[in-house]
């Protein structure tokens, strides 16, 4: 039915009350001398008659419905994509814009006094570099580096700066990731500063880690073995990295001997963190991705437009709510 002047100008004052002015339809209906219903009734027929629009914007970088439809597919705490870029090539490693946005997420998930866990990873790298605010908290490395000759300009270095923005202590590693052998990283985990950082990791209580999948140039981990450490593991079903962490498809951890030669936070410590956030994109790792969140290690997920889209349309087996922190291995 049409509404006469007197009801358009009723309901455009109910409206700018509850919209604008934040009063409760009880206060609307005091005012006004009807009851909470008929205020109820009239703003409904506001929105039916386009007298209010409401519009929910978010950043243009920011994929709001992708987001919630990621967060609730997996059970994240919480999933935030970004924008593919126009022209994503195909062998391109992640968007930087990721670590930019990963770095606003760590601002609104540390709170004073936290420990902040960092794992290797170019993106990792990329968002402490983007790290602008941070409250008083302690961060320590996660594991060691794809080289010790790049410590400065690699995950010692994200350590430093997000201590330096937080004003926090820095606990770093100044260790390879990889080691020849069992006995080596045995005897390096026993060093005075290494130890001292080890010792942290049960206190973690938010974690930010990188994904690679199996492949050159997209997992740091393959990229240090041999080609016939590679075609080993290869055979295991490897699909996906993550701290020196291997799984296949499903999430279950293969090749669990390559641990013992790394110097890495171990997966059940990982599992025991609160808030374990996840930093990968792209069309190469997005089945990855979706091995890993099967894993239980992760809680949350920054990622892109390319690889939601592919984590939103495969299959559904195997995936269960990430805050439950399933063991696959435990099944």
């Amino acid at each position: 039915m049409r509404m006469g002047p007197a009801e358009l100008v009723q309901a455009a004052a109910m409206a700018r009350r509850f919209y604008l002015e934040g009063k409760s339809k009880i206060q609307i209906a005091e005012e006004f001398g009807v009851s909470r219903f008929k205020v109820a009734r009239v703003l409904e027929t506001a929105l039916e008659r386009d007298l209010v629009r409401i519009e929910i914007r978010v950043p243009a970088e920011l994929d709001a419905e992708r987001s919630d439809a990621l967060r609730a597919r997996y059970g994240l705490r919480h999933a935030v994509v970004v924008e593919s870029p126009a022209e994503e090539q195909e062998d391109a490693p992640d968007p930087e814009n990721l670590g930019e946005v990963a770095a606003d997420l760590l601002g609104e998930l540390v709170a004073e006094g936290d420990v902040l866990g960092l794992a290797w990873g170019r993106s990792t790298i990329h968002m402490a570099a983007a790290l602008d605010r941070l409250p008083p908290c302690t961060v320590v490395q996660l594991t060691g580096v794809y080289d010790a000759g790049t410590a400065e300009r690699g995950s010692v270095e994200a350590v430093r700066r997000a201590a330096q923005v937080s004003g926090g202590e820095a606990h770093p590693i100044y260790a390879p990731m990889l080691l020849p052998d069992p006995a080596t990283a045995a005897a390096l985990r026993d060093q005075t500063g290494i130890a001292r950082a080890f010792e942290y990791f049960d206190k973690v209580t938010v974690a930010a880690v990188s994904i690679g999948s199996w492949e050159p140039g997209i997992s740091t981990v393959h990229d240090m073995l041999s080609d016939e450490e590679r075609a080993h593991y290869a055979s295991l079903g490897v699909a996906a990295e993550m701290s020196a962490h291997l799984f296949d498809a499903e999430g279950r951890r293969v090749g669990r001997d390559l641990g013992e030669r790394c110097i890495t936070v171990e997966a059940d410590r990982l599992r025991r963190i609160p808030e374990v956030v996840a930093i990968a994109g792209g069309q190469r790792k997005a089945a990855a991705i979706g091995a890993v969140l099967r894993s239980g290690l992760v809680t949350s997920l920054v990622t892109d437009t390319a690889a939601a889209d592919y984590l939103l349309t495969e299959s559904a087996a195997g995936v269960r709510p990430a805050l439950e922190r399933a063991d696959p291995d435990g099944e």
